[in-house]
C-alpha cells in the first residue's frame, strides 16, 4: 500500500494531514522559501486550500473530520508540491504581503521580501509619512509593493514600472483586487524610461539581484519563477546599477531610494565603496537591503 493508500484509509481531520503533509515534504526535501520556511506551514497552506478554507480558519475546526474527496483533493495537492516541485502561492493561486492577499502565478515572482515590514512601519524612521507625495516602485512584478505603499500613504500618488507585460497583467488584477486604481498607476518600460521627468518622496525596488553561478545553484522551485525577475547579470549587480545611476535625477529633495539586492548585499558594498549604505535590519528576520538619502546618491 501506497503512502497515499495509506493516508486515505488512516487520517481523518485537518490536523492529521497537516501533521502527515508536513513529513511527507521533509523527508523529499522540499525548499521553503516562498512564504515558509518549514514543512509545518507550508503544509497547511496546502490542506487548506485543498479544503477551500481561509488561512483565518479558526483552530477548534482542525480537529474536523474530512470526506473522501476532501482527503483526496489534499493528497493531490501535496503530491504535486513533493513530485513537480512548484512552490505552494503557484500551487493556491495566492501570496500575502504587508497583511495582505495577492494573486500570484508563473509571471511573477512570489512576494517574500522583507519590504513588507518597512512598509507596515511606514518607512520610519527614515520617511515622514505625512510629506510622502509621490511614491515610485521599480520593477513592480505582482504589484505588492506598490499596492502596500497605496495603503501606507493613502493620500500619496504611487507609480509603479515593470518590464514584463504579462507581470503587468497580474499586478493589474491586484490594483483592481484592492480597489487602489485611482491611486496605483501601473506603467509598461524598463526602469526610468516611463518616469523619465518625474521625482518622487520615495523611491523602492526589489529587483533582479542573482548572479550566473546563483541561478545555477537555486533550488528547483526558483525554476518556476520568471527569470526576468530574478538573473541579473555575471555578478547580479546589472539592474542594481541602473537604478543606482539614474536615482539621484528621479528623487525630490530630502528623497529617500530604498532596495532589496538581497544576496548581492556584499558585492553591492564593493562595487560602490563610495556610497554610505545604510544597511537596514528586521524584526522579523531578512537582509540585503540598502538605503540611500538622496543628498547622497551621486
Amino acid at each position: 500500500m501506497s503512502p497515499n493508500e495509506q493516508a486515505l484509509h488512516s487520517l481523518q481531520t485537518i490536523t492529521d494531514f497537516t501533521r502527515w503533509g508536513a513529513s511527507r515534504l521533509a523527508a523529499a526535501g522540499i525548499h521553503f522559501g516562498h512564504g515558509t520556511d518549514n514543512p509545518i506551514d507550508e503544509a497547511l497552506v496546502l490542506v487548506r486550500h485543498a479544503l477551500n478554507l481561509g488561512h483565518d480558519l479558526p483552530r477548534e475546526f482542525y480537529a474536523a473530520r474530512l470526506t473522501e474527496h476532501e482527503k483526496r483533493a489534499v493528497l493531490e495537492l501535496i503530491e504535486r508540491r513533493i513530485v513537480e516541485r512548484v512552490p505552494a502561492p503557484y500551487l493556491t493561486g495566492e501570496a500575502w504581503f504587508a497583511g495582505l492577499p495577492f494573486f500570484v502565478d508563473r509571471r511573477v515572482l512570489i512576494p517574500r521580501s522583507p519590504f513588507a515590514e518597512l512598509v507596515e512601519n511606514g518607512f520610519a524612521p527614515w520617511v515622514d509619512a505625512e510629506r510622502v507625495e509621490r511614491v515610485l516602485d521599480l520593477c513592480t512584478g505582482s504589484g505588492c509593493i506598490a499596492i502596500a505603499c497605496a495603503f501606507a500613504f493613502p493620500e500619496a500618488d504611487v507609480d509603479a514600472v515593470e518590464l514584463s507585460p504579462e507581470a503587468l497583467v497580474v499586478a493589474r488584477s491586484n490594483v483592481e483586487r484592492h480597489g487602489v486604481g485611482d491611486q496605483v498607476r501601473l506603467l509598461q518600460g524598463d526602469l526610468w524610461a516611463p518616469v523619465a521627468d518625474q521625482s518622487y518622496d520615495l523611491i523602492v525596488s526589489n529587483p533582479p539581484y542573482v548572479s550566473d553561478a546563483e541561478m545555477e545553484a537555486l533550488p528547483p522551485e526558483y525554476a518556476h519563477e520568471p527569470e526576468l525577475g530574478l538573473r541579473s547579470g555575471p555578478e547580479g549587480l546589472d539592474v542594481v546599477a541602473r537604478i543606482l545611476a539614474g536615482a539621484r535625477r528621479h528623487l525630490r529633495p530630502g528623497g529617500v531610494l530604498v532596495v532589496e539586492v538581497g544576496s548581492a548585499a556584499e558585492a553591492v558594498a564593493a562595487a560602490w565603496p563610495e556610497l554610505p549604505f545604510t544597511w537596514l535590519e528586521f524584526a522579523r528576520g531578512g537582509a540585503g537591503v540598502f538605503l540611500l538619502k538622496a543628498e547622497e546618491l551621486p
